[in-house]
């Protein structure tokens, strides 16, 4: 949709009407919300992503500071790792397998939970074989 105009020495010139003016814009607009709109998603999954390997590290560092199997005390422990709040609760595990083989290990419940300074949290649960000493 394009008119021509007469310039003072008597030739046409082709233009772009005002409609078509806007609707190229308009078309750059959908465009550009659409780049931004991708780009506000990434970052927020980047920020989320960021956040969880923190967690993570935090998490593995109390693991590998866990006292030996022996020296793990039942009952609680709690600290603060990096703005990471964690807590660890080992109980021991009762089973009827343990008790019936006679044997000098006993299974040790350690539950370990981290929670950032934003509120998420990484709960692990696992056993830990205890030797318990000679009678």
């Amino acid at each position: 949709m394009s008119w021509r105009s007469e310039s003072p020495d008597g030739e046409r010139q082709a233009a772009f009407t005002l409609v078509e003016a806007l609707a190229a814009l308009a078309v750059l607009a959908a465009g550009l919300a659409a780049i931004g709109a991708l780009a506000a998603s990434s970052l927020n999954t980047a920020r989320h992503a960021k956040g969880h390997s923190t967690e993570i590290a935090v998490t593995r560092e109390v693991l590998a500071g866990l006292p030996t199997r022996n020296a793990l005390p039942y009952g609680r422990l709690t600290g603060s790792l990096l703005g990471h709040a964690w807590r660890i609760d080992a109980t021991p595990v009762a089973t009827s397998l343990v008790a019936s083989a006679g044997g000098s290990w006993r299974p040790q419940g350690v539950a370990l939970i981290v929670k950032s300074p934003f509120g998420s949290l990484i709960e692990i649960d696992t056993i830990r074989l205890r030797k318990e000493p000679a009678k």
